[in-house]
């Protein structure tokens, strides 16, 4: 089996990429979704531990935890500490899952694989990418997002250069959905054929 995993910097459209893998009949494994499932049961009482108040209703209130976490580096790393031993956990739960479902390829969408050093787990790396001026337009255009917040979260994200330096393959998405989709449909295609 074929570990890939699939990063980006914020608003480079990993989200849409991962669907088009999706669409390709290709397993995708969305560590935000698996974060958020430790966010409503198994994290939230270490984490209320660690960071009192911010678990309302057995569930990790993740504006809350951001405020908390966002500019204090070593809240940041006691956060880490908390949540990615239960991600990778899950994470190769999964693995085994679709081992056994006869699944050759499975990507795993992780924002922060390089920030984290999980690259090392993984067979394959893609990397989504875009210029800088149309990642700055979509990340301005969410709700309740600020130039100062979107700055403070490049600066803990690694370089989108150096991004795809480290890349195997590289998606670019500032070209329409169609490139990008056949970007992502060559990509299959090359995995596949390290099988035979």
């Amino acid at each position: 089996m074929l570990r890939v995993g699939l990063t980006g910097s914020i608003g480079m459209g990993k989200s849409t990429t991962a669907d088009m893998f999706r669409a390709e009949g290709v397993a995708v494994l969305d560590s935000d979704q698996l974060v958020h499932e430790l966010y409503k049961g198994p994290a939230a009482t270490e984490i209320d531990r660690v960071f009192p108040g911010v678990v309302v209703n057995g569930v990790v209130d993740r504006r809350r935890l951001a405020a908390r976490v966002l500019d204090d580096p070593a809240a940041l790393k006691r956060l880490e500490a908390i949540v990615h031993p239960m991600v990778w956990a899950a994470r190769d739960a999964l693995i085994e899952e679709r081992r056994h479902r006869g699944d050759r390829i499975v990507v795993f969408d992780i924002p922060l694989l390089f920030e984290t050093g999980a690259e090392k787990d993984f067979d394959v790396i893609v990397v989504v990418t875009a210029p800088e001026d149309v990642q700055k337009a979509r990340v301005l255009a969410r709700e309740g997002m600020t130039f100062e917040k979107f700055a403070s979260i490049l600066s803990k994200q690694t370089p989108d250069s150096e991004k795809r330096a480290r890349a195997d393959f590289v998606v670019h998405t500032d070209q329409g959905l169609d490139a990008a989709r056949q970007e992502v449909r060559n990509i299959v295609k090359a995995l596949e054929a390290r099988f035979g």
